[in-house]
């Protein structure tokens, strides 16, 4: 799971600006934003560094125990 769709509206940004931003599709970016497709790690650093955030903020921390 990632975080991204919460930086981008904590930042106010849009999906499209993202994926022009990436040289990605729309519908890409948007799978990444709904949790459908998780970015490859080049990508999410990519994403990182176009969102001036540190990786670690585009990720969720799962509870182990959630996951039994």
């Amino acid at each position: 799971m990632n975080r991204i769709k919460e930086v981008l509206e904590e930042k106010g940004i849009k999906q499209t600006w993202l994926a022009d931003k990436l040289g990605k599709s729309y519908n890409m970016v948007n799978a990444y934003v709904q949790n459908r497709h998780q970015p490859r790690l080049e990508i999410l650093f990519e994403i990182a560094k176009t969102l001036d955030v540190n990786p670690k903020d585009l990720l969720k921390e799962t509870n182990v125990e959630d996951n039994k």
